[in-house]
C-alpha cells in the first residue's frame, strides 16, 4: 500500500494513501526511476510536451522531435511520457479544495521523485493553465465524481415495529463526491461481511495477475 510516511505534515496525513490511490501505476514506477538519471533540461522538454498532448493538442512530431534530439531510447521515453501524463491527470482529478499543493509534493517525495522535478510538476498541477488542462479533461472524455469523503458508524436496532428486542447491528455509510453531492446507505453486517470478502477475492487476484511475467515491465 502506497502510504504516505510521517514527515512534517500534520498528523492528519499521516497513513493516507498518496493521490494515485493504493497501487501505484507501474508506468510512474518506472517514470520515477529513469528520472533519477534525467538530465533537468530534457526532464522540462518532456513535460512541456506532456502538458501540451494533456491540452488536446496533437503531439506525435514532438515526441518525435524528443525520440531523435535526445540521449534516450524509445523505450525510455515512452515509459516516461506515460509516467508523467498518468501523474498529472490523475492529480488534476483530485479537487483544489482538498487537494493541496503541499500533500501533492509530499506525496511526490513519497514517490522518490527527485525535489527539482516535485516544483515543475507543482507549477504544471496548480499553476495558471490548470484551468485549461481541467477544460481539455472535460472535452475528452466524460470524467465520473470522485470519492471526497467517506464516513461510517456502527449502529444498533433496539427495536422493530415486528420485533420488540432486536438488537441486531447494521453499518451506516455515507459517501461525499467530488461535485458536492452527498450519498447516505444502510449495509446489514452480512452484506458487509459479504463485501469484505469480495473485495479481500479482487485484490488476491489482482496480485495473482501482476505476478505473471508477461505484465511486468522491464527496466
Amino acid at each position: 500500500m502506497a502510504a504516505v510516511a510521517k514527515s512534517g505534515l500534520p498528523s492528519y496525513y499521516e497513513g493516507r494513501t498518496t493521490f494515485l490511490g493504493a497501487r501505484i501505476p507501474p508506468e510512474v514506477e518506472v517514470m520515477v526511476k529513469q528520472m533519477k538519471k534525467l538530465d533537468r533540461d530534457i526532464f522540462r522538454r518532456i513535460l512541456k510536451v506532456v502538458v501540451s498532448a494533456l491540452e488536446g493538442q496533437d503531439c506525435q512530431e514532438s515526441v518525435k522531435h524528443l525520440s531523435e534530439n535526445v540521449s534516450l531510447s524509445e523505450e525510455q521515453l515512452s515509459y516516461i511520457v506515460s509516467g508523467m501524463y498518468t501523474l498529472i491527470r490523475e492529480a488534476l482529478r483530485r479537487p483544489m479544495s482538498t487537494f493541496k499543493p503541499e500533500v501533492f509534493k509530499e506525496d511526490l517525495r513519497e514517490l522518490s521523485v527527485p525535489e527539482d522535478c516535485i516544483t515543475d510538476f507543482s507549477s504544471v498541477v496548480f499553476g495558471s493553465r490548470r484551468s485549461v488542462l481541467e477544460t481539455a479533461a472535460g472535452q475528452q472524455g466524460t470524467r465520473l465524481p470522485c470519492l471526497e469523503d467517506f464516513r461510517w458508524r456502527v449502529d444498533v436496532a433496539v427495536s422493530t415495529s415486528s420485533l420488540a428486542r432486536a438488537l441486531q447491528p447494521s453499518i451506516l455509510m455515507q459517501m461525499k463526491l467530488s461535485d458536492g453531492n452527498a450519498h447516505q446507505f444502510e449495509v446489514p453486517i452480512s452484506k458487509f461481511q459479504e463485501l469484505r470478502y469480495n473485495v479481500a477475492l479482487l485484490l488476491k487476484e489482482m496480485n495473482d495477475l501482476e505476478k505473471r511475467n508477461i505484465l511486468k515491465i522491464q527496466d
